[in-house]
């Protein structure tokens, strides 16, 4: 019997847990969910922030999962593995913790809106932490999601320290940019906080002895032959213009709709003539740039 395709998600925030309805988290959320609808298995992490209320979720630690102690920067991180389900949906989330890291603080940003001195350590935290906790599974993931900017780090560590690792040895993995970004950069010495076995100085080179922006840290999860990081700012702001002006998108209609396959054979139309008034503001906005 043919095994279900599987999918791991790993994204930084998910709603109900985190309570403001934003399009990322819902679609954090609407993803596994309707993959396992579907037929597939799915395995969904995300930071255990310390505005998610445990007892309001219904959260509890997994012992088996917990114990193993990360090192970053000679500093021992206890990794705490919680797990809750959100019913209607029935998938269940993962969540990785840390009582220093992730446990006692809300979010990204502190009260004063100020983004935490240590994220730089809690996004390799929580790539490592989501890795670690699939072998403990022993899990074998077919397609690897990585939603939010916590989650680039995964890619990284999958591709270069766990590539021998039989559980992620033929998995894909797919990175999701949004709009959600850092402002303030990590460290000069992030490079070397980041680096484990298997992370060569090489992987490393571009940020090695720099501040680390978005885009840079974007950019240590896309091979680097495959694209450059001025065409990564490009898609990522042109998606983001597609958002702030989703109100102008209509839609399409079926005008030939056969009776099998029809999204091959089949034809549309556009609703009204939305197709003009986008490329009239895309022109407006970005000039002859297409």
């Amino acid at each position: 019997m043919k095994e279900p395709n599987r999918i791991l998600f790993i994204s930084q925030e998910i709603y109900p847990y985190l309570a403001e309805e934003t399009p990322t988290r819902l679609l954090n959320r609407q993803l596994p969910e309707y993959f396992q609808s579907h037929g597939y298995e799915t395995r969904t992490f995300m930071p255990k922030f310390g505005d998610i209320n445990e007892r309001r979720n219904q959260l509890h630690e997994v012992i088996r999962l917990s114990g193993m102690n990360l090192i970053i920067s000679e500093s021992d991180h206890p990794l705490l593995i919680k797990v809750a389900s959100i019913q209607q949906a029935r998938i269940q989330i993962y969540f990785i913790d840390n009582d220093d890291l992730f446990h006692r603080r809300k979010g990204v940003v502190d009260a004063n809106g100020e983004e935490y001195a240590d994220n730089d350590d809690r996004v390799i935290f929580f790539a490592r932490g989501s890795i670690e906790t699939v072998k403990k599974l022993r899990w074998t993931p077919n397609i690897i999601l990585c939603s939010g900017w916590m989650s680039a780090l995964a890619p990284l560590y999958l591709k270069k320290a766990y590539n021998n690792e039989p559980f992620f040895a033929h998995s894909k993995i797919v990175l999701m940019l949004d709009n959600e970004e850092y402002t303030k950069p990590f460290g000069t010495k992030f490079a070397e906080k980041l680096r484990i076995d298997g992370i060569s100085n090489t992987d490393v080179r571009s940020i090695a002895g720099f501040p680390v922006g978005y885009e840079e840290l974007m950019r240590l999860a896309v091979p680097r032959r495959v694209y450059t990081l001025s065409q990564i700012k490009y898609v990522a702001d042109r998606v983001k213009w597609l958002w702030d002006n989703r109100e102008l998108i209509g839609g399409l209609k079926w005008v030939e709709e056969p009776s099998v396959l029809r999204f091959f054979f089949g034809r549309l139309k556009e609703i009204g003539h939305w197709q003009e008034e986008l490329v009239s503001k895309f022109k407006e906005d970005f000039g002859d740039s297409l």
